[in-house]
């Protein structure tokens, strides 16, 4: 059975990069089991109905400013897949889901960065959803747990977001890890690894630090996203951990 994932998209210049993070995820992708599709959530597609891409071949959408010039001439040429669009459909309105196709909209750096290292050939089908950041997180379970059969069928489920994304908190020239991310992030550990929803579901009035690490939800719940479509064995684990700029996680998630 696949598995599905969390991955940290970090900065968009992470697209250029060369570290230990984007040597992760390349190697990642060589190890998994090749998937028949992918379903990716992005923290960069919001809508409050959810939205299944009805794409057949996209666009790399540029949804940032101020980078090296080298990342607007990267293309990521994914195509898209009918019949799982359609059956992403189905698990939906299965579960009372309201959904809405998308036959327009192309991929924006938190899906295109992710899959480009995961899978630079861009030969695998993807649809991508949006996420919604107003539902409660028993429901953002809800919708990744609608999914879960997904994996049955070898098609990859992804979340992308991060899990300590706070933009106005930053240090560029950091080297080291604030302590309250690194807090966040050990609570978090703890109640995923125990598979805690309880306590995850009200991650903003538990967590250490949690005002600061998720000051907007929208890259947090992709997280409980992926781990909802994971609901049959409820088993997580850490495939990795760094930080860059002092707090902006770069963690991947595994649910088995």
């Amino acid at each position: 059975m696949m598995p599905s994932l969390f991955i940290a998209h970090g900065a968009p210049s992470l697209a250029l990069e060369e570290n230990v993070y984007t040597e992760f995820l390349q190697k990642l992708g060589q190890e998994l089991p090749k998937p028949k599709a992918i379903v990716l959530f992005s923290a960069h597609w919001e809508s409050t109905t959810q939205l299944v891409s009805s794409v057949a071949n996209y666009e790399t959408i540029y949804d940032f400013g101020g980078f090296q010039p080298e990342l607007y001439q990267i293309k990521y040429p994914a195509q898209g897949q009918s019949e799982t669009t359609a059956e992403v459909e189905r698990l939906f309105a299965e579960a009372g889901i309201p959904v809405q196709t998308d036959d327009v909209r192309g991929l924006d750096h938190g899906a295109w960065v992710v899959l480009r290292l995961l899978y630079p050939d861009a030969d695998i089908p993807v649809i991508a959803l949006s996420v919604n950041r107003y539902l409660t997180g028993e429901q953002q379970y809800q919708v990744g747990q609608a999914l879960a059969s997904l994996r049955e069928q070898d098609i990859l489920v992804i979340g992308s977001g991060g899990t300590v994304h706070n933009l106005r908190r930053l240090n560029w020239e950091s080297n080291g890890v604030d302590p309250w991310a690194s807090e966040f992030d050990n609570w978090l550990h703890d109640k995923l690894v125990s598979w805690d929803t309880e306590s995850l579901f009200s991650y903003d009035t538990l967590a250490p630090s949690a005002q600061a690490a998720v000051p907007t939800p929208e890259h947090f719940v992709p997280l409980l996203l992926a781990m909802g479509a994971g609901h049959q064995n409820k088993q997580a684990s850490l495939l990795f951990k760094a930080y860059q700029y002092g707090n902006l996680s770069l963690s991947c998630w595994k649910f088995d």
